[in-house]
């Protein structure tokens, strides 16, 4: 029987067919994938960590109410990166700011920006979670991290990935040759491949949206969803299934599985609060972005590349519309075709 090949092995061939890089990133990420870990286990634990469970009674920047385990999952994700002396700073989604890497540590030339515990709203009912992180190198030139540094548009982007924690603990990975999957060995507490170059169908028979804000969409988005569900019978000439984790991390996942579309498009609400979008650019859209492009997938705004955003603020929120290209490029068009070209 042939061996899997572990997370290990596999990045220090990915290291060896690029000489020159000295093997920092490989090291960044053998961090990252601890803290996956250790998240993993306060996840897998459930209502038995009753220390990680229920509301924090707190609140993060973006006014959203924090779960404990958003927090704990946060200062784990910083406790196992901040030292090993391949970063600058972070940033993350429970942070009103990016941190520098305190100064005891040694500083390399890499910044990382990460949700810990995606779809936390969820945890109380033992749906799956996730963490999303991104993976910048430090402009030229920076001496002291500040949020400015980490405004860099997502096809700066030199790794990223997600950690799903569900009916098993999964590692997605690019770093812009392929998307590779790795399930963890709980007899081993190795990450293995499983899931090598993955790639997303062209066409779709399902799509990811919340249905329940529909009075909210603009007409492109609307006119996507009418026709998906008129079926075999409508303009599409086929029948399509809806699925809605209300998880990104799991959403996403399922559609680099077996093909879909994601949506979480702007609407009315989020235009009349003055909000670009639902979705944080830096590290939700982006890294999720350069996953879906690298499995042959396509991820717009509606209205543009989401990796061709320039960055205007940390916490930067836009719409997403992302997964199999065939049916991305028809949502695309619809909003070309549409009269209502710009945000209002």
């Amino acid at each position: 029987m042939q061996q899997r090949k572990s997370f290990y092995q596999f990045i220090s061939e990915e290291q060896r067919a690029h000489p020159f890089s000295g093997g920092k990133l490989t090291g960044l990420l053998l961090e990252v994938v601890s803290a996956c870990k250790r998240i993993a286990f306060l996840t897998g634990n459930g209502a038995l960590a009753s220390q990680a469970m229920g509301s924090a009674d707190t609140e993060n920047v973006q006014g959203e109410q924090q779960k404990k385990l958003d927090i704990l999952s946060n200062e784990l994700f910083i406790e196992s990166t901040e030292w090993c002396g391949y970063l600058a700073g972070m940033a993350s989604e429970e942070m009103d700011h990016a941190l520098p890497v305190p100064k005891e540590y040694p500083r390399g030339k890499y910044l990382i920006t990460f949700d810990p515990l995606d779809g936390s709203s969820n945890i109380d009912i033992n749906v799956s979670v996730g963490t999303i992180f991104s993976i910048l190198e430090v402009p030229e030139g920076v001496d002291e991290v500040t949020d400015k540094d980490f405004l860099q548009s997502g096809a700066k982007q030199v790794c990223a990935g997600y950690c799903l924690y569900g009916t098993s603990t999964m590692l997605v990975l690019t770093t812009g040759r392929g998307v590779n999957g790795f399930t963890l060995d709980h007899s081993t507490g190795d990450f293995l491949l499983t899931m090598p170059d993955i790639k997303i169908p062209l066409d779709s028979g399902e799509y990811s949206i919340n249905q329940s804000y529909s009075r909210h969409w603009e007409p492109p988005v609307k006119r996507y969803v009418d026709e998906c569900l008129a079926g075999k019978d409508g303009p599409l000439g086929k029948d399509y299934n809806m699925r809605w984790v209300a998880s990104m991390v799991a959403d996403v996942h399922r559609l680099l599985c077996r093909g879909g579309i994601f949506m979480y498009p702007i609407d009315a609400r989020m235009k009349a609060k003055g909000d670009g979008g639902k979705l944080r650019l830096l590290y939700e859209a982006n890294p999720m972005s350069f996953i879906v492009e690298q499995a042959g997938g396509v991820s717009s705004t509606g209205r543009e590349r989401i990796m061709d955003i320039n960055p205007s603020a940390l916490h930067q929120r836009v719409p997403v519309i992302m997964g199999s290209k065939n049916e991305v490029d028809r949502v695309v068009s619809y909003h070309d075709a549409s009269n209502d070209a710009k945000y209002a």
